[in-house]
């Protein structure tokens, strides 16, 4: 008999050929979206190109730590620095490529949309 969807979701990770690759893949994933700031500078900077005491303010950040998530968000193809020669201004945009993060950035959301209606109703009912 084959098992459902279900049932092989909810197999032990050893009894899944996938699993390892799975495992990997979102490994690498976070590496490159994952921690505290990166994920609210990747939404800051999807309003357009920004310069960076602007994502500063809206993140909440300090400027050292700043820097090195941008450039490692631009390292990882995410983020690209823009120079404005006319005026030495230097602004920050998504890549093309961070486009490929749009129904991750959805998902997220509205699970902690949800995630967050779940928990107050909880603590309203005392569960």
């Amino acid at each position: 008999m084959e098992q459902t969807t279900i049932q092989r979701q909810h197999q032990n990770c050893k009894e899944r050929p996938d699993c390892g690759k799975e495992l990997n893949a979102i490994r690498d994933a976070i590496y490159v979206i994952g921690g505290k700031w990166r994920l609210p500078i990747i939404v800051t900077l999807r309003g357009g190109h920004t310069r960076f005491n602007d994502i500063q303010k809206t993140v909440g950040i300090s400027a050292k730590v700043l820097s090195t998530e941008l450039k490692s968000l631009e390292l990882n193809g995410i983020v690209k620095r823009k120079v404005q020669h006319d005026s030495n201004t230097i602004e920050y945009e998504l890549t093309d490529y961070s486009r490929t993060l749009h129904d991750v950035l959805e998902s997220l959301g509205s699970w902690g949309t949800q995630h967050k209606e779940k928990i107050r109703k909880e603590m309203r009912n005392g569960i």
